[in-house]
């Protein structure tokens, strides 16, 4: 018997835009993000299986930052809807340029347009204002767009049963314009800090992933993309101290751009190793909340400075990573 195609076994009929996992993992190097293999994998299988994309995880590791690098590497647009409590559909997808309308109402007016036709053609395309979901979906693009819908988890759950619609059949209804259905169907990045329990339902629509604050290893490669210039030791010295401050009680623990901003104020002040008197001056870089700077001030600093230096030099790390 002939071999059966396997894509037809799987009922898979999308390529999508990507080779392989490790293409994804190369693409996103490429434009200095690290990606490990299990985001890779799910971006991978996001984009062959059509699939959106549920990021979960605290503030500052990245989850926003995997759909810029994803429209860089496609080539693509980037549309960005940044969810807020009170949000609601009619904002999120279209609005009528009422200050043109008028205009137009006015010059038929003063053309001496029959007065049964003036405004007839008001509610068309030129008069439309597109919010990011109708955007997304529109048809004057020659390839789809990446949708982020950023920190879900702030809009309330009447945005949110609105999103499944739209997340299954990628169109929407204009009552004036009628149903508008995606051409190119956007390639969807939903984020979340979890600030609330998102609804299974829309957790159903999604493949998930959960990006956890870095491990050593991988923070130093993130750091020495950022920042390829600074010593591998005072790196490492600066990647094990945020680890120390991590395993605190505060009430926002530092992210990856907090230490990337960190990085980028040493330097700028000139600092090439850590020590007490750089750590106090520049906290502020890593700490967001007044309660973790006090917290912070009446710990032993000197203590974290001094172990943070330590791991770095005897574990080997640095000349492991100092020409990574």
């Amino acid at each position: 018997m002939p071999r059966t195609d396997e894509r037809s076994v799987v009922g898979l009929s999308n390529p999508g835009p990507f080779d392989s996992i490790e293409d994804v993992a190369g693409r996103f190097a490429s434009v200095g993000y690290v990606a490990d293999r299990l985001l890779a994998t799910t971006v991978f299988l996001a984009a062959r299986l059509s699939k959106p994309l549920l990021l979960e995880g605290e503030p500052g590791v990245g989850k926003t930052e995997v759909a810029k690098v994803l429209a860089r590497v496609l080539c693509t647009d980037l549309i960005r809807l940044q969810c807020y409590e009170g949000l609601d559909a009619q904002a999120s997808l279209y609005e009528w340029n009422y200050p043109r309308q008028l205009l137009q109402i006015r010059l038929e007016e003063a053309r001496g347009v029959d007065r049964n036709a003036i405004g007839s053609d008001i509610f068309g395309e030129a008069f439309l204002l597109k919010r990011p979901l109708l955007d997304a979906i529109s048809g004057h693009r020659t390839r789809a767009p990446v949708l982020l819908i950023d920190e879900v988890d702030r809009s309330e759950e009447e945005f949110e049963a609105f999103l499944l619609e739209l997340l299954s059949d990628f169109q929407v209804s204009v009552p004036e314009l009628g149903t508008v259905r995606a051409v190119h169907r956007p390639f969807v990045i939903l984020t979340s800090n979890r600030t609330r329990e998102l609804h299974d339902a829309l957790k159903r629509r999604c493949l998930y992933h959960w990006i956890d604050y870095p491990s050593f290893d991988k923070e130093m490669r993130i750091v020495r993309t950022h920042v390829p210039e600074i010593d591998g030791t005072f790196a490492a010295q600066i990647c094990r101290f945020m680890e120390s401050l991590r395993e605190l009680d505060l009430v926002k623990r530092p992210g990856v751009a907090e230490t990337i901003d960190w990085v980028r104020a040493l330097a700028a002040i000139g600092v090439a190793e850590l020590d007490v008197a750089a750590v106090n001056a520049t906290i502020g870089c890593v700490l967001k909340s007044h309660a973790d700077l006090q917290g912070a001030r009446a710990l032993d600093i000197g203590q974290r400075v001094s172990d943070a230096c330590r791991a770095a030099s005897l574990s080997g790390e640095v000349s492991t990573h100092s020409t990574a």
